[in-house]
């Protein structure tokens, strides 16, 4: 039993299913199986229980993973500390941030980070789905939400407003709505949300209104929704972020901006799990990401 077969084993249990952690680990799953199997031989005992999609520890399993990640962290703090005598910061760090944000606003912070700590290994995805932090082994998420999990540390980001708008095109050929009611029925151009009815909740004051809207079009990838917004297919419904350039420009004109508007949540965290990783690189990459969306806003 060495550490090479332990560190295997953490990411099966971390992964759920020995597909994903050979698609990890860049090895077939039959070497997985193999490496698992003369795992539990040396082990003398079973140490996941399989069915067709997840693989789960067993008592033991779990036992051996507790140590397994123990000598994980300590293998890491062997190289934080040789990281120190050469004078630069060493590691990989897993980040999946929202399409959007993650390509309109963090990507030159991102660049900038690699030009400042070439040595960390940033393995990225943009996603606008939420991924699990201890299922997927990341280190980071960025989500909107307007309450974080009360599990995970979180670090806001910036406060998050959605606008209405419509590109001048469209806006020739349909009226803007003048009330919150008028947007239901309308064409939007929106994110979905998965598992439940697209509603938007809207704030005047102390006047909370609620619309159910009626998409023309969806995706996950706020960049697109920017691009169709911009050739006139629907009323846009997106985060202020994405077309603040826009309507600076006076490319969309946007309505109802005496109303508050929210899908997701109105506000941007960073999420990380407690003492997870508690490396050099994962807290640069904290103060440096805190420290830029502070300069933003």
């Amino acid at each position: 039993m060495n550490s090479e077969s332990l560190l295997l084993f953490l990411e099966i249990v971390d992964s759920g299913n020995l597909s994903e952690a050979a698609r990890r680990l860049r090895m077939t799953r039959a070497n997985v199986s193999y490496r698992l199997k003369n795992l539990e031989k040396d082990a003398g005992v079973q140490l996941l229980r399989r069915t067709s999609r997840r693989a789960e520890p067993t008592q033991a399993g779990q036992l051996l993973y507790d140590h397994s990640k123990a000598i994980q962290l300590e293998l890491l703090a062997a190289k934080e500390s040789l990281a120190k005598l050469s004078g630069t910061l060493q590691g990989k760090l897993r980040i999946a941030v929202p399409s959007g944000y993650g390509k309109v606003v963090m990507a030159d912070w991102l660049i900038e980070f690699k030009h400042l700590y070439p040595g960390i290994v940033l393995d990225l995805a943009f996603e606008s789905r939420v991924g699990d932090l201890v299922r997927e082994d990341l280190d980071f998420v960025v989500r909107i939400t307007s309450a974080p999990p009360a599990e995970l540390v979180a670090r806001k980001l910036r406060d998050v407003r959605y606008v209405a708008c419509a590109s001048v095109a469209y806006v020739q050929s349909n009226p803007m709505p003048v009330s919150f009611a008028a947007l239901r029925g309308l064409p939007i151009v929106t994110s979905d949300v998965v598992g439940r009815d697209l509603r938007l909740a809207g704030y005047r004051g102390s006047v909370r209104e609620e619309v159910l809207l009626s998409p023309t079009l969806l995706s996950e990838d706020f960049v697109f929704l920017r691009q169709a917004t911009l050739a006139g297919l629907g009323l846009g419904v997106l985060p202020d972020y994405m077309v603040q350039e826009d309507i600076d420009a006076g490319r969309v004109i946007t309505c109802l901006d005496e109303w508050r508007l929210s899908i997701f949540g109105t506000q941007m965290y960073l999420l990380y799990v407690p003492n997870r990783h508690p490396t050099r690189a994962a807290s640069a990459f904290i103060e440096f990401v805190v420290g830029k969306s502070r300069n933003k806003a």
